[in-house]
């Protein structure tokens, strides 16, 4: 086997290919004799085909086999042979496929970058941290409350948190327009689903109740011709839904899996759970910073099959969500590559840089992360020993666990090369996912 490669910009890469005739023909034959035994041709008792019979009516469909189980197996003994590695399929082009002789054929590919590590010993991060109070106790209570809520008819005025059921007409310079006009209308008063000023007018309004309120559409509105433009809307409200909490009783508490103990036991295990999301977001934050780090400290090719092929894991993803709906729809054109493209660059270009630090250091799975990442999957379920069970009798699950625990290795390593600080601040804020916080600030 003759093999050429060159580099034909940044990570492609052509390998050419020459095979041998008489490779390529010595397993045809093989195949054809092997098949002679078995065929079955009408006027020939079976395995007495004579083997011109069976070349001439199989030969070509044989052949066509041939060259593509040999390109396939050549291909990576070429790659082999010139020690480098394919980040994705390549794309196969024959120049010579003619019977009698020589093969040869040009795949062109992409390959995986070589990533230099930066020094890690300047990484800052910060780990933060909450006591969780009475108070935070209470507002998760009530959360869990409204949860379970119910909605009655009231004759008050409304307030914000109630739902209305209006009819609207609005106008512009007393003329109606296009969008400005609905009847049995349902809103959460304070939930900004309408445009400024909508909702305010609306509350303090009781059912059967019509009156007329002045707002401006923002600059930035979606319909351009209402930009920035003075309306009155015209309100009629037919019923105002004020929110029922239940009561905090022994059927509610039953609810939450606790049947003994009353309110205390229940405060408890409230606390308990948020005791469990705190540690795991004060985890994802640390991990988050660490991996920010790693990206702003490391630069990276990334191969474009690679982005590609997460780009299509992160898409069927999401299609899983639409489950049987999604069957007959036109994915890419409703998912986009754009839609997912930022994302996937950094998930491969985290994977390149991690897997050079894996490689680096020597870091190792610890068994112990991958069951306590078992067990706390298993807690919130009935019977958390049948779901561990079933963990580490599933490959694919065991798998996955194994690369988080892996990874989880690899924050602890960059922890103890960094410098951390500890911060104490709310509940609220620990559990605020990271880029909230970013917007926020």
């Amino acid at each position: 086997m003759q093999v050429s490669i060159e580099t034909t910009s940044g990570l492609e890469r052509r390998l050419t290919v020459g095979i041998p005739a008489e490779i390529i023909d010595q397993e045809v034959e093989k195949r054809l004799k092997q098949a002679a035994k078995t065929v079955r041709i009408n006027g020939f008792r079976k395995g007495k085909v004579p083997f011109k019979v069976v070349k001439q009516r199989f030969g070509e469909g044989v052949r066509q086999e041939v060259l593509g189980d040999t390109i396939q197996r050549s291909f990576y003994d070429a790659v082999r042979q010139e020690s480098v590695r394919p980040a994705g399929q390549p794309s196969i082009e024959p120049k010579q496929m003619d019977e009698g002789k020589d093969v040869e054929y040009i795949a062109t590919f992409e390959v995986y970058p070589e990533v230099e590590l930066k020094e890690l010993d300047n990484i800052e991060i910060t780990r933060y941290d909450a006591e969780i109070t009475d108070a935070d106790i209470d507002k998760m209570v009530e959360t869990l409350q409204k949860g379970q809520s119910t909605w009655e008819p009231v004759k008050r005025k409304s307030k914000k948190g109630d739902k209305v059921t209006i009819d609207f007409l609005g106008k512009i310079d007393g003329e109606a327009f296009d969008g400005g006009e609905a009847k049995g209308h349902q809103l959460e008063l304070g939930s900004g689903s309408m445009i400024p000023g909508f909702e305010k007018g609306i509350t303090g309004m009781k059912a059967g109740e019509t009156q007329p309120i002045n707002v401006t559409f923002p600059d930035d509105y979606h319909v351009e011709d209402l930009r920035s433009k003075d309306a009155e809307f015209e309100i009629t409200v037919h019923e105002v839904l004020g929110e029922k909490l239940p009561k905090l009783d022994e059927e509610f508490y039953a609810k939450f899996g606790v049947t003994e103990g009353g309110e205390e036991k229940f405060r408890e295990e409230v606390k308990s759970n948020m005791e469990r999301e705190k540690q795991r977001a004060i985890k994802a934050k640390v991990k988050e910073q660490v991996m920010n780090a790693l990206l702003e400290s490391n630069s990276v090719d990334l191969p474009a099959a690679l982005v590609q092929s997460e780009i299509g894991a992160m898409r069927q993803q999401m299609v899983q969500q639409y489950g049987q709906s999604a069957q007959n729809l036109d994915l890419e054109a409703l998912l986009p590559d754009d839609m997912f493209k930022a994302q996937a660059e950094r998930r491969t270009a985290l994977a390149l840089i991690v897997s050079e630090v894996v490689k680096k250091y020597e870091v190792k799975a610890d068994k112990d992360i991958v069951r306590s990442l078992i067990e706390e999957a298993a807690s919130t379920y009935e019977d958390p020993q049948e779901v561990i069970n079933y963990y580490y009798s599933n490959e694919q699950l065991l798998a996955n666990v194994e690369a988080a625990a892996l990874e989880e290795k690899v924050v602890e390593l960059l922890l103890e090369k960094a410098t951390v600080t500890d911060a104490t601040v709310s509940y609220d804020e620990v559990i605020k996912p990271q880029e909230a916080q970013a917007e926020d600030a």
